[in-house]
């Protein structure tokens, strides 16, 4: 689906705010392709990326969130971005949004980092995506003086995307929600960013796993900000990922309102802990969704 259409094409009746969950499944609620992140399935892109999208569109999966951008050479797992879009479009994939490696960036010069950004607007351009989304901060980049110099230089960056015509969005995991002196690094990024520059990426296992937040009380606070979600579970015992429906995230419960959040792309994920293999944890998640979540989707 492309951002730009999203508003004109997802016309839910305004009682949707009103029901519960399980009612979105019985209005005209948004319809979304089945996402997937391919970190998820890291082990096998990087053996053979065609065998492996083949693979997971035969599970359901329909559009992708990438990782991995060189950003010197302008690649994707190995072929150049022009190509590896041809091989999408022959597979009849798509790539809607990109995490992009910006922590080393954040340390450098003005300079050196709009030339990164450009150069991730180029990929992301080629591929057809609507979203740049800024996945990670290395760990001594975690501390408030600089989350609030963080927020500023994301205001800067989402500004350079947004004028190239792609959105721009920060992926939240549990280190942000850290309490320091009654500060933390999530509470900065929100109210210290442009909502109209710096949309945000939810992940709900982090959320469930480290903050004192449901994604809906989240949601509630800063609405139609929240443009994309990843979903993923939590083991029941070690907390460690795991395959969907196999963990202790009661998604039928947590899931938000998409209408409110103002979401476009949902990415289902499972960083590791694999129960067998990366290729048949996409296969028992995709089997999961598809029969307990699609339809609210």
């Amino acid at each position: 689906m492309n951002r730009r259409k999203f508003i004109g094409n997802t016309g839910v009746l305004g009682v949707a705010a009103l029901l519960p969950l399980s009612s979105f499944s019985l209005i005209n609620s948004p319809k979304y392709k089945m996402g997937y992140q391919l970190f998820s399935i890291r082990d096998e892109m990087a053996k053979d990326p065609k065998s492996t999208l083949t693979y997971l569109k035969g599970l359901g999966y329909e559009d992708f969130e990438i990782y991995g951008f060189d950003a010197e050479s302008g690649s994707y797992y190995g072929y150049s971005s022009s190509d590896f879009k041809q091989l999408l479009d022959d597979l009849g994939l798509t790539v809607s949004s990109g995490h992009y490696n910006f922590s080393p960036y954040l340390d450098k010069t003005e300079d050196e980092l709009k030339r990164f950004v450009d150069q991730c607007i180029d990929g992301a351009q080629t591929l057809k995506s609507d979203y740049i989304t800024l996945p990670w901060l290395s760990p001594e980049q975690r501390t408030i003086d600089k989350y609030k110099l963080l927020s500023k230089k994301m205001n800067a960056i989402g500004e350079q995307i947004t004028d190239a015509g792609l959105g721009f969005a920060y992926h939240n995991h549990g280190y942000e929600f850290e309490n320091e002196n009654g500060e933390n690094g999530f509470d900065i990024i929100i109210n210290e960013t442009d909502p109209n520059l710096v949309k945000l990426q939810l992940d709900m296992y982090w959320i469930i796993h480290s903050s004192n937040y449901s994604p809906k009380e989240l949601i509630r606070k800063q609405p139609k900000r929240y443009t994309m979600w990843h979903i993923k579970d939590m083991h029941k015992i070690s907390r460690d990922y795991t395959e969907l429906g196999n963990g202790s995230i009661n998604y039928q419960e947590i899931l938000p309102d998409p209408k409110e959040s103002g979401l476009e792309y949902y990415y289902i994920e499972q960083g590791g802990n694999f129960t067998q293999n990366s290729m048949k944890s996409a296969a028992t998640s995709a089997q999961y969704f598809k029969k307990n979540l699609q339809h609210y989707l």
